[in-house]
């Protein structure tokens, strides 16, 4: 077989049905002589038939595809010796669960290129689901909202909204969020609840998503400082969804009093910074996480304010679409999935029960958001990667990694070439140890 792409099924989870390249782009690369076969899978959201209509093969051995597509990783035993693996291998952080499929396919020779390492010259990642992410990760925070007042009893429009796997696209889902909108703009919210605030951490392509859904409804936007002036007694409250974005600048502070806060300094040394998030989380309902984050920065939510001060506060729900286990939300206890999204962390018994009901917040902490989206997330992630597979299929991978012919932001994505970690990825060899 000539130039050949293979499409692996996903298989790490029953919830996987997105795919990295969609029918519709066979005939694309079938014109520039590169065939497509595809994995037969019983769960893909597109099926065989849409990939034979458009000219590819359904084949179950991939082994006479050089280069393979995937979307999570792919299990150790699948890989050939010198192949070229294309998909988010999880890797670049020395994720310890990942080190012994790093090291397979070094041991075979192979090249790895992540997708989430494909980035511009600002090193902005042009292929990515973030903003899937944010947009199923919203909706199912409103979702664990309205569960949660109506477990303690209060009637609210959210109760009528699903979770994302349930609707058939994101314009399904926008329809149900504008109905919800025109409850609020007519009947309003439960005195309850109001005002109702949902606060955004980040502001990258998550924190996009996360806000395009969110402003269906009647949203005004305020700063972090007006927090306090927003009360139930604002004028149109009632029917007003508060939303305030937080920053770097707004979540932490430096810890020498008089320096002031520079965003490049806190990214190079954030020891010498100090978290000042819950000093906000008092006036918060719902507190949607979207911000990148490792054990060097300072925690947003600690278990020692939920313990100690969560009881003074309005907050209902945690939407942790950032999910890092013990991380930024330090009560993120595990991950979910759609079939049991959230948990309740007890501050008495630092113990997650699951679902909505209990004596703490409920937290949504599911993974994979994208995966409940898999039909948009995934005509809209092939669009942008099928512009590099040219490239990525023709490249001649024996040559020195000086000379491999790739677009710049697919170089900067091979992290292994003919089985050596390349320059930018030599710090994984202490994770590999």
């Amino acid at each position: 077989m000539g130039h050949c792409v293979g499409i692996r099924r996903e298989d790490k989870s029953i919830w996987e049905r997105r795919v990295p390249l969609i029918p519709d782009h066979v005939p694309f690369l079938k014109e520039l002589g590169i065939e497509v076969v595809v994995q037969p899978s019983d769960t893909r959201v597109f099926k065989e038939n849409e990939y034979t209509s458009a000219g590819a093969t359904i084949a179950e051995d991939l082994s006479k595809c050089p280069v393979v597509f995937a979307v999570k990783e792919i299990p150790a035993p699948f890989f050939q010796k010198g192949g070229t693996y294309v998909f988010f291998s999880h890797t670049i952080k020395g994720q310890p669960h990942n080190m012994p499929m790093l090291k397979r396919l070094m041991e075979l020779g192979c090249n790895l290129i992540d997708y989430e390492r494909v980035v511009d010259e600002n090193d902005r990642r042009l292929v990515f689901f973030g903003w899937h992410a944010g947009v199923a990760g919203m909706v199912e925070s409103l979702v664990a909202l309205g569960k949660r007042l109506a477990s303690d009893g209060i009637a609210s429009p959210f109760i009528a909204l699903k979770q994302p796997i349930e609707y058939t696209s994101i314009h399904e889902a926008r329809t149900a969020l504008e109905v919800i909108r025109h409850w609020i703009e007519v009947d309003g919210l439960p005195d309850e609840i109001v005002p109702l605030v949902v606060g955004i951490t980040g502001y990258g392509n998550v924190s996009k998503g996360s806000q395009e859904m969110l402003d269906i409804f009647p949203t005004r936007e305020i700063k972090p400082s007006e927090l306090k002036s927003v009360t139930a007694c604002s004028a149109d409250a009632k029917h007003t969804v508060y939303k305030v974005v937080f920053k770097e600048e707004d979540i932490v502070v430096p810890k020498r009093r008089g320096d002031p806060f520079a965003l490049q300094d806190y990214y190079d040394h954030p020891e010498k910074y100090e978290g000042v998030f819950e000093t906000y989380l008092q006036y918060l309902s719902v507190l949607v996480n979207c911000i990148f984050w490792t054990p060097r920065y300072p925690r947003l939510v600690t278990k020692d304010y939920l313990r100690n001060k969560w009881k003074g506060t309005k907050l209902k729900v945690i939407g942790d679409i950032s999910c890092d286990i013990a991380g930024s939300i330090e009560a993120t206890a595990k991950v979910t999935d759609p079939s049991n999204p959230t948990f309740v962390w007890d501050p008495a018994s630092d113990k997650a029960v699951d679902g909505w009901e209990g004596d703490g917040p409920v937290i949504m902490a599911i993974d994979f958001l994208p995966a409940e989206l898999p039909r948009d997330a995934s005509v809209y992630f092939s669009n942008v990667l099928k512009e590099f597979v040219p490239a990525i299929t023709l490249a001649d991978y024996g040559v020195e990694f000086d000379h491999l012919a790739l677009p710049e932001p697919i170089k900067k994505a091979v992290v292994l070439h003919r089985g050596k970690l390349t320059p930018d990825y030599q710090y994984l060899k202490k994770s590999l140890e």
